[in-house]
């Protein structure tokens, strides 16, 4: 990558065809308006206030507990994200993939945990170039079982590797993702772990995010559950001396209940520990999934505050074929639809004119590749019927899932002018 290219330019989506292309930090001089239509939609818009206060409400929660934050990069892909979450005080960044850390080790993030099993020989050659390239690089990767010991061994014969990888045990639960399903599966591939060459075991690690329910008594007896769990393996993997350093990492935490699990990422093993939380939706929220579960965190710990959507997708209402029915110029290419369809919040006529929330009869019901079919009652007064050429911005549900449609987002203050963008690199 030559840091001099230009990072945006007619190719993105949602950039102005003619425009010449442009670094980052000439972005904001352009005096784009969104709410006048200087940019084409679609588009995905950041939010720059909710973002910033998303930030700092999550560096808060750790430094209050004690805990380090290794947020999960796969949510944005987006290396200017990531930066700004390291400079709130991130420890790290978390990963899906071998790619993934790569990107972010080749944009500066210091320490990698690929919250993932990666046993692919193709995923350990990618792995053992970048240490190669970067000695000073600190990485880690999930193991639940003694056949993966077994392949990265194999792997790393094949290959004359002679270094060493640090690795996290993984527990799991029972018709979930990867991971230990009992104690002596984990037992067998720690000490599998311990006595390979290749490998060195840092601390356990769990994910108890699909779990949710917002029912705050079955949340907690499956995450009191599983800590136990963590706990009683990360004590006699300390009696067996299983782990290579002093200090263990104990590492949990999705976007849901992330509260419950924080609980219990510092007990007292007799040694240090490092807590470490991945949660990764946080960093712009949405207004639905995440929203309700947050609702349900706030009840736990009594907040009257807590994370802001800070994520927008913005369509043009580009026909009108039938009372009741209009369609908008966003569809599955460019937001989310995998937990739910995207909520109309706010109307603009387009020109220039300020936003205001859009009444409560309007829905999206279907989406298309290139379509999203608005709904509203025909027996409204005309007034609160879309108008064609208006633009209307929805809420999205799971940010993952929208930020993978986009190579770039404007950042927008609160009038929607746009102050910054950022990339991403899926």
């Amino acid at each position: 990558m030559n840091p001099t290219e230009p990072l945006f330019g007619p190719h993105l989506k949602g950039f102005p065809t003619g425009q010449t292309p442009l670094m980052r930090e000439q972005i904001a001089r352009q005096g784009w308006q969104l709410l006048r239509g200087d940019l084409a939609l679609p588009l995905a818009v950041i939010r720059q206030s909710a973002l910033q206060h998303n930030l700092h409400w999550m560096r808060d929660f750790c430094a209050q507990r004690g805990l380090y934050l290794a947020p999960h990069g796969k949510t944005s892909m987006s290396p200017e994200l990531w930066q700004m979450q390291l400079d709130a005080g991130a420890w790290g960044i978390s990963f899906a993939t071998v790619f993934q850390a790569a990107v972010g080790a080749r944009h500066g993030v210091p320490v990698l945990l690929i919250a993932n099993q990666v046993i692919q020989r193709a995923e350990l050659d990618a792995l053992a170039v970048l240490h190669a390239e970067r000695p000073a690089l600190r990485s880690m990767f999930l193991v639940d079982s003694v056949g993966q010991v077994d392949a990265i061994e194999a792997w790393a014969t094949a290959r004359g590797f002679a270094g060493r990888f640090e690795v996290l045990l993984e527990l799991g639960i029972a018709g979930q993702r990867t991971g230990c399903r009992t104690a002596d599966e984990a037992r067998q591939a720690a000490q599998r772990i311990h006595a390979s060459p290749v490998l060195q075991l840092a601390g356990i690690e769990c994910y108890e995010g699909t779990t949710a329910t917002c029912d705050h008594a079955k949340d907690r007896a499956t995450v009191q559950d599983l800590m136990d769990r963590v706990e009683a393996t990360a004590r006699e993997a300390i009696a067996q001396g299983w782990f290579a350093q002093d200090e263990v990492i104990l590492s949990a935490g999705g976007s849901a209940i992330f509260d419950l699990v924080a609980e219990r990422l510092t007990p007292n093993l007799g040694r240090p520990v490092r807590g470490v939380l991945r949660s990764g939706c946080y960093l712009t929220h949405d207004h639905q999934r995440y929203t309700r579960y947050l609702c349900c965190v706030a009840e736990r710990l009594n907040l009257r505050e807590t994370l802001k959507p800070a994520l927008e997708v913005l369509a043009c209402v580009q026909s009108g074929p039938e009372p009741g029915l209009a369609l908008l110029s966003m569809g599955r290419r460019d937001v989310s639809h995998d937990l739910d369809l995207p909520l109309p919040i706010w109307r603009s006529d387009g020109q220039g004119g300020a936003p205001k929330a859009v009444p409560a009869h309007w829905r999206i019901d279907v989406l298309n590749d290139q379509h999203a079919y608005l709904r509203y009652d025909p027996s409204a007064p005309k007034d609160e019927w879309p108008a064609l050429g208006e633009t209307v911005a929805s809420g999205i549900s799971h940010p993952c899932t929208t930020f993978d449609k986009w190579r770039w987002l404007p950042v927008v203050d609160d009038g929607y002018r746009v102050v910054d963008a950022v990339t991403t690199w899926f």
